[in-house]
């Protein structure tokens, strides 16, 4: 499949007969909760994970007072313009690469056209060739648009419940995933009634969707 960046779902490269694999990047693929406490600690900050956000989050080693949303929001865009180096989540290149001959995979991140170059140069050092897709807000319209376009099943690998609420509204035949790949973050988010499953591991994801494809034939 021909990595690349698309911004709808017409031009993502798909092999109609094979199952789809839609997944999305930070905190799922890439951990990047523990990218940008390390590039807070080279300005004396750290991220203080209490809650499933950044905001309010970022505090002064110094004294441990919280940075401004302001500041947080112009750090993280300081941290995203150059995001080429993240570590993936424990063995998701493994799982992903076994899959890959089985189905097409997609990555399905919420980030701007201009952070696309830095996010495929970190999936090429990672050696994930997947095509990579920006959505804004709730993911279930652009699921929906991919999972038309194959004839087998579909699965969606996402952290945040308010996209599986929204693919389950709008797609209730795909099957949802909810994965977490920071283990700091998980106590932070309840299971959503959303999903098919809870993976605490790529594994768990794995195995799933092996499962789901051999009942399918």
């Amino acid at each position: 499949m021909t990595r690349g960046f698309h911004t709808h779902p017409s031009t993502v490269p798909l092999e109609a007969e094979k199952p789809l694999l839609i997944v999305d990047a930070d905190e799922v693929i890439l951990r990047f909760a523990d990218g940008f406490d390390r590039f807070l600690a080279r300005r004396e900050l750290f991220l203080d994970l209490t809650t499933y956000r950044l905001h309010g989050n970022v505090l002064r080693k110094e004294d441990r007072t919280p940075v401004l949303d302001v500041e947080v929001t112009a750090l993280l865009d300081e941290f995203r313009a150059e995001l080429d180096w993240l570590e993936a989540v424990h063995e998701a290149d493994t799982v992903l690469h076994g899959l890959a001959p089985k189905m097409n995979i997609v990555v399905l991140s919420n980030i701007s056209e201009a952070q696309a170059p830095a996010r495929l140069r970190n999936f090429e050092k990672l050696g994930l060739p997947f095509p990579l897709v920006s959505n804004s807000g709730p993911k279930g319209p652009f699921v929906k648009a991919l999972a038309l376009r194959v004839s087998g099943p579909t699965f969606f690998i996402d952290d945040i419940p308010m996209h599986h609420a929204s693919v389950a509204e709008g797609s209730p035949e795909v099957f949802r995933i909810h994965l977490i790949g920071d283990e700091r973050l998980k106590p932070l988010l309840p299971v959503t009634p959303h999903a098919h499953l809870r993976a605490e591991t790529w594994r768990d994801a794995d195995a799933f969707i092996r499962a789901r494809l051999a009942e399918a034939g």
